[in-house]
């Protein structure tokens, strides 16, 4: 388990039409398969996306009829490769989509899947509101996908700030943290590179986070700059603000000689926030 591998991000800027996503993202992930990556991770919504009035309408399909799933696993198996499919739309029983996360192994099976737990329900002001929950229905667990190097703690997007998930992930045993991302221009300048860096500082983990670039349909613009962040928060490669790929070699043997330096996830301690009287903050009403 504690086997160096090489990863890669897939970088790409989606569009509603699934056939062309898909045809850019093979293409690249058997750029990064050639360039010798053993793992491949795609963003969020890599295979379709568009906004309308500030609501996510990822292309969505019942997963038993999803093109994308075969699709990704006979490239698997044509590379020997793992997949993290960073999310996909997959229609739910309550008329709302789940917003997936799928792991396959190099046979092209799912080895792991994930429902994202924290949805994107923001005011930024200027035409940047945006109501995820409206279209797209909340996990609610988490899960570390076992690879054949470590385990794999999965998480996608706006999850990126909830740092307790990644506490837990981290002391359920990942020393890998997969972030696939859309996140947006006006926050990921602000925030993204900082947020990455802390996840991997805090849990002493290398954080793999492939992001989309780029002007979405139907209005928004994703940062790009998918990151690979070793578990001491250097940047190990940075996809910039194009399509293309980014690689680096993981050893998990790094992630637990940090967490013997800082040992901060065995230091937990009881506390009560009692005398904090705290007050839940109210919600805000977003229009449609």
């Amino acid at each position: 388990m504690s086997t160096s591998f090489k990863a890669a991000c897939v970088q790409n800027c989606a569009t509603p039409d699934v056939a062309h996503n898909l045809e850019v993202s093979l293409r690249l992930l058997g750029e990064a398969a050639g360039a010798g990556a053993d793992l491949i991770c795609l963003p969020e919504y890599f295979s379709g996306l568009e906004t309308r009035d500030g609501l996510f309408h990822p292309a969505a399909f019942p997963e038993g009829a999803h093109p994308v799933l075969p699709a990704f696993a006979a490239a698997a198996r044509e590379h020997g490769v793992w997949i993290h499919l960073g999310s996909l739309g997959v229609t739910g029983p309550d008329g709302r989509i789940l917003n997936r996360g799928y792991v396959l192994n190099s046979e092209g099976g799912i080895a792991a899947r994930y429902d994202k737990i924290h949805l994107f329900d923001v005011k930024l002001g200027a035409g940047g509101d945006y109501r995820e929950s409206a279209t797209i229905a909340p996990g609610g667990a988490a899960v570390v996908a076992e690879l054949p190097w470590t385990a794999l703690g999965l998480s996608i997007c706006y999850d990126l700030r909830f740092a307790a998930l990644y506490r837990d992930l981290a002391q359920a045993g990942a020393r890998v943290l997969s972030i696939p991302a859309a996140f947006t221009k006006q926050t990921g300048q602000a925030h993204w590179h900082v947020l990455n860096r802390a996840r991997a500082i805090e849990t002493g983990s290398f954080v793999i986070a492939p992001c989309q670039y780029g002007t979405l349909a139907g209005g928004g613009e994703c940062y790009g700059h998918s990151l690979i962040v070793d578990p001491w928060g250097e940047v190990l490669a940075d996809g910039g603000e194009d399509e293309g790929f980014v690689i680096a070699e993981i050893d998990p043997a790094k992630a637990d000689s940090a967490r013997e330096r800082i040992p901060a996830l065995r230091h937990d301690r009881p506390f009560t926030s009692a005398g904090l009287a705290l007050r839940p903050e109210p919600e805000r009403k977003i229009k449609a």
